[in-house]
């Protein structure tokens, strides 16, 4: 996907709207339905684009218990859940160790740099798991417990809003993989707006105004349901049955 839009660097961007702790909506549509959708922005948003792309390859590597602690969490709703991942954004070659939480309705991303193998955290990481685990109410996990369980690719393309007060990802190419299950979905977008508070941004409001309402959905639980039928999964049975 090429825009024909204003280019704005990473750092620009970062700058502008980091956004680590934020609100988040989801949209899941047909591509064609995406690409209207992005014509249809305003002219005076911003593209990122790094060395001449604007379509940037991301590889994320989900870390989760033996008993899917992580998982499940996600499934029931619970309101201190997480997400362990390593992610490598391809374009740059920068790979990072994220943990996600909640925190009162938002959600809050923590990160260090990452060196090796994607699928292996090392020792001298389980600290920072640790700590941010604790400090947003998980209290019962140990940082080794935590192996590889899903990775995920796709390509990414993030716009800055003329506001400069939210995001918009559009991810296309979508593939999971999961003990060898593989999942391949080429015709499905996941849309995601991301604001600092729970106001809509320009995205939203025109997602609302076509009948497209924000759903659950996660690449992580998402995808790793529709690899393993034998998980419950009754929060995403609806897009589950619909779109995988």
């Amino acid at each position: 996907m090429t825009l024909d839009l204003a280019s704005i660097t990473l750092p620009e961007l970062n700058a502008t709207a980091q956004l680590l702790t934020r609100v988040d909506r989801k949209y899941l549509l047909h591509t064609r339905q995406a690409g209207w959708l992005v014509e249809s922005l305003p002219a005076s948003s911003r593209v990122l684009e790094i060395d001449g792309s604007q379509e940037l390859a991301y590889t994320s590597v989900y870390f989760d218990t033996p008993d899917r602690r992580s998982y499940l969490m996600a499934a029931r709703g619970h309101p201190h859940r997480f997400k362990i991942r390593v992610r490598r954004y391809e374009n740059s070659g920068d790979s990072f160790l994220e943990v996600k939480t909640r925190k009162g309705g938002s959600t809050v991303k923590q990160r260090i740099p990452h060196c090796g193998d994607l699928r292996t955290i090392a020792q001298e990481q389980y600290k920072f798991i640790h700590a941010t685990l604790i400090a947003s109410g998980v209290h019962t996990i140990r940082p080794e417990w935590f192996s590889p369980t899903l990775t995920t690719t796709y390509t990414r393309t993030t716009l800055l809003t003329p506001d400069g007060k939210s995001r918009l990802t559009i991810d296309n190419n979508l593939r999971w993989d999961a003990a060898g299950s593989k999942l391949r979905l080429p015709d499905l977008t996941i849309i995601e707006t991301k604001c600092s508070s729970a106001s809509p941004s320009p995205a939203d409001r025109l997602l609302w105004a076509t009948g497209v309402r924000p759903q659950r959905i996660s690449k992580f639980a998402t995808g790793l349901a529709a690899l393993n039928p034998e998980l419950p999964a009754n929060r995403w049975h609806r897009i589950l049955n619909r779109h995988f």
